[in-house]
């Protein structure tokens, strides 16, 4: 049985990059810091802004309700975003609406990240100039 182990784990140093097993696990992204948006995944093809908005306005006064559609099909991608005027309201809405069904299906809420500015390009080699020949 031993020798099976140890054959088997050669193996594995044999073909691998490494000789280090790498672990598998994958931390799950961090949780957004309360905030009046919210991120609803899970829509329907269906659901429409307006339908959003109606369904989450049970839970307080609803400032932005947005279903993200594909430019080219204009169909929803699945998902969408909810601003809410306070935090608290945004809280109820979560509570209220995430794993619930709306048009059919179970969606999920939660707060929305924030959008984060994208980053600046780096130099290339491409990009530098080369001085002149002597």
């Amino acid at each position: 049985m031993a020798a099976a182990v140890a054959a088997r784990q050669g193996f594995r140093r044999m073909f691998s990059a490494s000789g280090f097993a790498r672990p598998r696990t994958t931390l799950p992204p961090p949780k957004a810091d309360p905030n009046p948006s919210l991120f609803v995944s899970g829509l329907s093809k269906r659901t429409t802004s307006e339908g959003l908005k109606q369904a989450f306005e049970k839970f307080g006064r609803v400032m932005h309700a947005r279903v993200v559609t594909d430019r080219n099909s204009g169909y929803s991608k699945g998902f969408g975003f909810v601003r809410y005027e306070t935090v608290e309201e945004a809280a109820r809405g979560i509570e209220g609406m995430d794993g619930k069904f709306l048009d059919g299906w179970v969606i999920f809420a939660e707060y929305a990240r924030p959008k984060y500015p994208p980053q600046q390009e780096q130099e290339t080699a491409a990009d530098i100039p080369l001085p002149s020949q002597f």
